[in-house]
Order: structure tokens, then sequence, then C-alpha cells
């Protein structure tokens, strides 16, 4: 890539952050310059390059796409992250909201089901200096039990209900984001856990793909 490109690809991400997101009442520097340091057009198809920076989901394959900039850093804002706290992304799909958790300081995994994007992603991350993350393939609402308790998850594709596994694979005191509704209407909700105690709270309106669900074996 040319230095010519480079600059123009700098120059949309800073306005990105500028216009779409700190302008919208995104307020947390980390989220902000996490936004503003992660090079977005390098989790999109080839063919979508040029829209990698507007104000819009874009397709990645797979009937997935790649969250609105805005909608990434609300929902990154939401976990109220902290250096060295570790997240629990639950569908990966281009590996873009990963990498924003990670240059907020989080240690992330993440699960995604459908291999294609799976290794995309991991191409990604590498690419883009992300290779810290932790990767796996599989069902992502049956969490990652081996590496749990969790302090943070956030949830990228929207159910009706946060299933027990991710619930029980929460920490105390923890905090999980999910979009949380049917196909028609859905919300981001800040769920926090105090003991048996799961409170919850809405954030805003959004639509995102369903969280789907492997058959148990």
């Amino acid at each position: 890539m040319g230095i010519r490109s480079e600059r123009g690809h700098n120059r949309r991400r800073k306005d990105m952050v500028d216009r779409q997101i700190r302008r919208r009442g995104i307020s947390d520097e980390a989220v902000l310059h996490a936004m503003s340091l992660v090079p977005r057009h390098a989790f999109v198809p080839e063919s979508q390059t040029g829209a990698a920076y507007a104000d819009c989901a874009l397709p990645i394959g797979f009937g997935a796409t790649i969250s609105q900039p805005y909608v990434v850093a609300m929902m990154s804002e939401a976990l109220d992250l902290e250096p060295g706290i570790r997240v629990l992304e639950v569908g990966t799909g281009s590996g873009y909201q990963a990498a924003v958790l990670a240059a907020c300081g989080g240690t992330v995994f993440s699960v995604e089901r459908i291999p294609e994007l799976h290794e995309r992603a991991r191409h990604a991350l590498d690419e883009t200096g992300f290779a810290g993350i932790s990767l796996r393939l599989g069902d992502g609402s049956r969490g990652w039990p081996e590496e749990a308790p969790f302090e943070r998850i956030l949830v990228t594709a929207a159910a009706p209900a946060v299933s027990a596994a991710l619930r029980a694979q929460l920490g105390d005191g923890g905090i999980l984001v999910a979009p949380v509704g049917d196909d028609r209407l859905q919300t981001v909700r800040r769920y926090r856990k105090r003991g048996a105690r799961f409170d919850s709270e809405d954030i805003e309106g959004v639509r995102f793909v369903p969280l789907i669900e492997d058959p148990q074996t």
C-alpha cells in the first residue's frame, strides 16, 4: 500500500472518530484512542475498502457484518474496560471489535462459529499487530469455559436472552454487554453480576445479526 493511500486511510479514520463517535457522546479516552489506532480498512473485504470508515455496518460474507463504528465504540465504552481485564467476545466476525478491545488494554478471547471468518480474522489480526488475541472456532453461546471466569463479556449478535453458559462464565462483579431482542427490535443491554443477582440496564436500540447456537452434541 502506498504512502498516499495510507495517509488517506489515516485521515478518514480521524474523521470517523471526530464526526461519528466523539460528537455522539462517546467520551472514554481509551475507546477513542483505540478507534483512532485500529485500521478498520484492514478488517473489511477488499471490495468494501473504500467504505471502511463510512457511518454504517458493512457485509463481510456468510450473513455477517462489521458493525457501524459508533456501535463498536458504544459497546466498548459500556464494558468499562481497564488494562489487563480479561474479555470474552462472542462472535469474532471480521476481528475488528476484538482489535479495538485489545487496543483498549483488554486481554481478549474471541469465539467465532464460521470457519472462514475465523481464519480471515486470524489473518487480519496478525497482519495488524494483534496476534496476541486468543481465537477459538466454536459456538460462542457456550462461551469458553476453559478460560472462565471473565471480567467482561461482549456479545456481538442478538438473542432473546443471554445464555446460561455466558452468565455462569462472568465473574462476580463483572459486566456483560449484549444486544437482546428478536429480529425486529433489539436493545444493547448491560448486565452487572453481583453474587446471584444479574442487574441490567438498557443502553440503546440496535440491529444485529442473530446469534446462532449450534445443536448440542
